[in-house]
């Protein structure tokens, strides 16, 4: 039996092809060329409404807003404006697609921990929601420029360690985002001397692809050592699955602990944010490539027509996924590294990967990329960037469509 639970909600077995949404990746892959990038809308609205109904029965006074940086694409910023999702944006470049996508500027929270004057000037311009303040540098930009009160919240370093990898890791004692406890006080009475800084409350985040939800209760109890304030943005960070053996919690579970944490650390009466990005789309989306190659040498080496130019996740991080060969449903697998085609060792999209007997040519989803994947990839080798694909209800249609050779060459000056 195929094991589906990793893949997209609507994913279905049709014959020797794969169904998202009701679309099929053969269709897809022929339509749309390869690699390419698919996404399941039906099950990104479903989980953009889980995530604002779910904090809201939790917590009335609560706000979700999408962590653009995991996949900064206004095809889906549109998709979950509609649901009732705002946006968490770092510097000028992300706001303007969340406000090219039609996002409400008031529930808008630009983050950033080296924000430049253009940064803060874009923010001020758009009448944005929060301006998060990561240092001293902030409060003097927006003294600078700004000609009447801007909302603004104050992010604190935890100083606490997670379990994740370390380049996920942002609330430790020596992490470059917000503030140590111990410069708050004097960072909170600098901004009150400001006229045009209305200061509204803090800021955590912890970091990213957590799966144990008491970190997250260990952010909050740090805030509650400080002054009260009417609003708390506990960032995100939560978890999700990637192989089966993974564990992760449930969008209604972390409401359940975040909320309750707020409510027995700092009170029921505040304003309440989250900034979901990995946990929010990263389970909708998966990405089809085509084998170019099968090499048997001291290892087995799977290649297809993308890799580290469209997921950076295993280089970077050691991620590992959960391939699957479309078709060849009850045939003999093989153990193989899923390598690209990119003239680099690192390479890789996942080792030691089971494939049911690869051959050239074959279909390999691999699911679980719908976030950070699109966000870094790249033209490596002058490969060209994958489109996005949309399907819902029999329909695919292109968010994004696929990088051309002439625009590889377009801002080329000669």
């Amino acid at each position: 039996m195929v094991d589906l639970s990793l893949f997209p909600p609507t994913t279905t077995i049709d014959g020797a092809d794969l169904r998202v949404g009701g679309c099929s990746l053969t269709a897809i892959s022929e339509d749309f060329g390869t690699p390419v990038f698919v996404i399941d809308e039906t099950a990104l609205r479903s989980r953009a409404r889980e995530y604002v109904q779910e904090f809201k029965r939790q917590h009335s006074r609560s706000r979700i807003c999408f962590a653009v940086k995991s996949f900064p694409s206004a095809s889906i910023i549109r998709i979950l404006a509609e649901e009732g999702v705002g946006c968490d944006v770092v510097g000028a470049g992300e706001l303007r697609i969340a406000l090219a996508a039609g996002a409400d500027p008031a529930a808008i929270v630009m983050h950033g921990n080296a924000k430049t004057d253009d940064d803060i000037q874009a923010a001020i311009d758009a009448h944005i929601g929060f301006i998060v303040v990561d240092g001293f540098d902030d409060i003097d930009r927006i003294e600078k420029f700004a000609t009447e009160p801007v909302p603004v919240l104050l992010r604190v370093s935890p100083a606490i360690t997670v379990t994740t990898h370390d380049a996920l890791a942002t609330g430790s004692a020596v992490s470059k985002f917000g503030l140590p406890i111990d410069q708050v006080p004097a960072a909170i009475s600098r901004m009150r001397s400001v006229p045009t800084i209305d200061l509204q409350g803090l800021h955590v985040h912890i970091g990213s692809q957590i799966l144990g939800l008491a970190q997250f209760e260990t952010g909050v109890a740090v805030l509650a050592k400080l002054e009260r304030f009417g609003v708390y943005d506990l960032g995100g960070g939560l978890g999700v699955r990637y192989v089966h053996d993974d564990k992760a919690p449930s969008i209604s579970e972390y409401a359940e602990r975040l909320t309750q944490a707020l409510h027995k650390e700092i009170g029921d009466d505040t304003d309440l944010l989250v900034e979901p990005g990995r946990s929010l789309v990263g389970p909708v989306g998966l990405t089809l490539y085509r084998i170019v190659t099968v090499k048997r040498t001291a290892r087995t080496y799977v290649a297809v027509d993308g890799g580290m130019g469209d997921n950076l996740e295993h280089s970077l991080y050691g991620q590992d996924f959960t391939p699957l060969v479309i078709g060849r449903w009850n045939e003999e697998p093989v153990v193989a590294d899923l390598v690209g085609r990119h003239c680099e060792a690192g390479d890789v999209i996942t080792s030691h990967a089971t494939l049911a007997n690869p051959h050239v040519g074959d279909l390999i989803a691999v699911p679980v990329t719908g976030a950070y994947c699109f966000t870094m990839s790249n033209n490596y080798n002058a490969a060209l960037r994958p489109p996005v694909v949309f399907c819902r209800e029999g329909i695919a249609r292109v968010g994004v469509r696929r990088e051309t050779y002439n625009d590889l060459v377009a801002r080329e000056v000669r």
